[in-house]
């Protein structure tokens, strides 16, 4: 049986609170192999970790989202490269820029903590997990000034068009594609991974957000991936198993899985 990668999920966060357990416990049943738990905050850097260590199918990726980045600080980046040399880390992230919000950080404050993130996954010899939303050539720049240093990535949840995705490929890097794509308005991102080749394509939910279509707007979760898969199985014109395996295969050659035995 081929097992699904779920390269981007949040099960630290609270909405997972009332039946994290029992819905972990249910995701191999479903189809669902290796998971990455990935950090945004400081607090999530932690229990991303504490839940890769209580849970042998997780892995954890740490890392600062760029909404959260306002009162880091130079030890809390040294707090994160220490944490990064457990075996159960294999990526830094989510790191990156976030436009969005006008509250939030300034473009330039975010800047300096991509840049500072950046450079700690090159002293950690890890990948980054790269967050971008309305901010596709500063990101382009960024990744362009650290690209000899880097040990490749993924841009996740991504949202630009095909265009972009090839500036981002020509980088290296993985596009991370969840339920987005199952929507009837996401016309962008299917023209996107029709051009993207499959081997820098990875799963991923971001979950508890962005749950595909017939779930949009619920609590999303790694069981409902195969959502996703059925549409790049149109889109590429390749079975499920194809796209599953050559998934979770992207997944384990950029993150240093080992192979997943069921």
């Amino acid at each position: 049986m081929q097992y699904i990668t779920d390269t981007h999920a949040h099960y630290d966060d609270h909405a997972f609170d009332e039946d994290r357990d029992s819905l972990l416990a249910s995701l191999k049943d479903g189809g669902i192999g290796w998971v990455i738990n990935v950090g945004a905050s400081l607090r999530g850097c932690r229990e991303s970790l504490a839940l890769a260590n209580q849970y042998p199918f997780i892995y954890a990726a740490l890392g600062v989202h760029p909404s959260e980045t306002a009162e880091l600080t130079e030890e809390d980046m040294q707090h994160i490269l220490q944490d990064s040399k457990d075996p159960k880390v294999v990526a830094i992230g989510e790191i990156g820029l976030d436009y969005h919000y006008p509250d939030d950080p300034s473009p330039e404050h975010q800047k300096k903590w991509f840049k500072r993130q950046m450079a700690l996954a090159g002293e950690a010899g890890l990948p980054v997990v790269i967050h971008s939303r309305e901010a596709a050539k500063d990101t382009l720049d960024i990744l362009t000034e650290y690209k000899n240093e880097s040990c490749g990535g993924v841009i996740h949840c991504y949202s630009y068009s095909k265009e972009s995705a090839r500036e981002f490929l020509e980088l290296g890097y993985h596009i991370g594609i969840g339920g987005v794509l199952t929507f009837k308005n996401g016309k962008k991102l299917k023209e996107a991974a029709a051009y993207i080749p499959m081997d820098r394509i990875l799963l991923e939910t971001d979950c508890p957000y962005l749950a595909p279509s017939p779930y949009r707007g619920e609590r999303n979760c790694s069981l409902y991936i195969p959502h996703v898969v059925q549409v790049l199985v149109q889109i590429k014109g390749i079975t499920e198993e194809e796209v599953i395996r050559i998934t979770s295969e992207n997944a384990a050659a950029l993150f240093g899985l080992p192979p997943y035995e069921g």
